[in-house]
């Protein structure tokens, strides 16, 4: 089997395939000086909850935007699963053009989900992906990875508020009732939720004057929250970046 590791800001998805059929997926906090044997203990506790084998992993693929956290996760490949991890850069051929200036600025999650979204929808193709930042990439008719945008995440917006105004409470980002809030809570989670979903139609509809008859996919931990009060994405694919590395892995052998 292959496993697949997106160590991402806020959080890490773990994922396990079989063939071409992801068997389990976890999300997990990603913690910057997690150590090789931290890791490895944690991967083996969620295996041994669904009976997984160490032995049966047969490859593992990582893509990661956290640096620090290499050295520990090649670690742990190595001693928990015997196998040296193959780890996902923007410069290596792909099988996808990158038209950004320079190539190697693009991190590696934003490149494995424009492989999956063009693969899985074909282009012109848009992917929001709701993470620590809300990156939006654009992807051509004809498979080129054009460029995107990058705004900062909800939750970063959200601690900001928090930071910065010394009489606002640190809220819950959930979807509100109504627009007009009744408390302070209230009225910031509707400024959160209501004014980013603006936000993320905005950016959109700008990027499809430039990119018409784009497809919009969003992954991502808020996906799911943000997708009911957005009018310009079309679709949410949770595992999206996960069965970007799959094919990514499938290239390369």
């Amino acid at each position: 089997m292959l496993m697949v590791i997106d160590v991402g800001n806020t959080n890490t998805v773990l994922g396990v395939y079989r063939d071409d059929e992801l068997v389990h997926s976890w999300r997990l906090v990603t913690e910057r000086d997690r150590t090789a044997d931290e890791w490895g203990i944690l991967i083996r506790t969620l295996f041994d909850l669904e009976e997984i084998s160490n032995e049966t992993v047969t490859a593992v693929l990582i893509s990661s935007v956290v640096p620090p956290a290499r050295p520990a996760l090649e670690e742990m490949s190595l001693r928990y699963f015997g196998l040296p991890p193959l780890f996902i850069e923007p410069t290596m051929e792909l099988g996808m053009p990158v038209l950004y200036n320079p190539p190697g600025d693009v991190g590696a999650d934003r490149i494995v989900n424009a492989i999956a979204a063009y693969s899985e929808f074909g282009g012109p193709v848009i992917v929001v992906d709701f993470g620590t930042a809300t990156t939006f990439d654009a992807i051509s008719a004809q498979g080129e990875y054009l460029g995107g945008v990058i705004a900062p995440g909800i939750w970063i917006s959200s601690e900001a508020l928090f930071l910065k105004a010394a009489r606002l409470p640190r809220v819950e980002i959930r979807a509100p009732s109504r627009v007009i809030g009744t408390s302070t809570v209230s009225s910031i989670q509707s400024g959160l939720y209501w004014g980013y979903a603006s936000l993320v139609d905005g950016v959109l509809r700008r990027m499809k004057q430039e990119l018409e008859n784009a497809y919009v996919v969003s992954t991502g931990g808020l996906a799911e929250l943000i997708f009911p009060a957005c009018e310009e994405i079309d679709s949410v694919e949770k595992n999206l970046t996960l069965e970007g590395m799959r094919l990514i892995y499938q290239r390369l052998k």
